[in-house]
């Protein structure tokens, strides 16, 4: 379970969310953090929870991962869904922080199977909605 390269094990619980998220969409975001050398969950965003809501579930000066189901509708009035990964990591975090979340984000991410789109950001107006929009379409 655990990485040589990183030293971090992802909990069942994270993948077993995530499979919910996807499969029957009881959430609409679930925000990662890294605890004792393990992922493990730190916040499940409800279905009706805005993307205000995922971007408030951010701390100021810690890093985190991200899953964000975002729901839109073509030009040719078609209802998608996109799952989003974030890597968060501000600029006010630590440096070993930085280091052990980036270290790690690649395995972790392939631990959740259907993901489309990745957003890197330090700082809100790097995943603002506009951004994941653009990306959607």
């Amino acid at each position: 379970m655990a990485n040589a390269a990183s030293g971090m094990a992802v909990s069942d619980e994270c993948k077993l969310r995530f499979l919910e998220l996807k499969a029957k969409r009881i959430y609409r975001f679930i925000v990662f953090k890294i605890e004792q050398q393990q992922v493990v969950i730190d916040k499940l965003g409800g279905p009706n929870e805005s993307y205000d809501d995922f971007n408030a579930s951010f701390p100021p000066n810690e890093c985190r991962y991200a899953v964000y189901d975002f729901d839109f509708t073509t030009d040719e009035n078609c209802q998608k869904s996109k799952i989003f990964f974030i890597a968060w990591s501000p600029d006010a975090s630590k440096v070993r922080m930085k280091m052990v979340y980036a270290s790690s984000k690649d395995r972790f991410k392939r631990e959740l199977d259907g993901i489309q789109f990745e957003l890197q950001a330090t700082d809100p107006s790097e995943m603002s909605l506009d951004i994941v929009k653009s990306r959607a379409f």
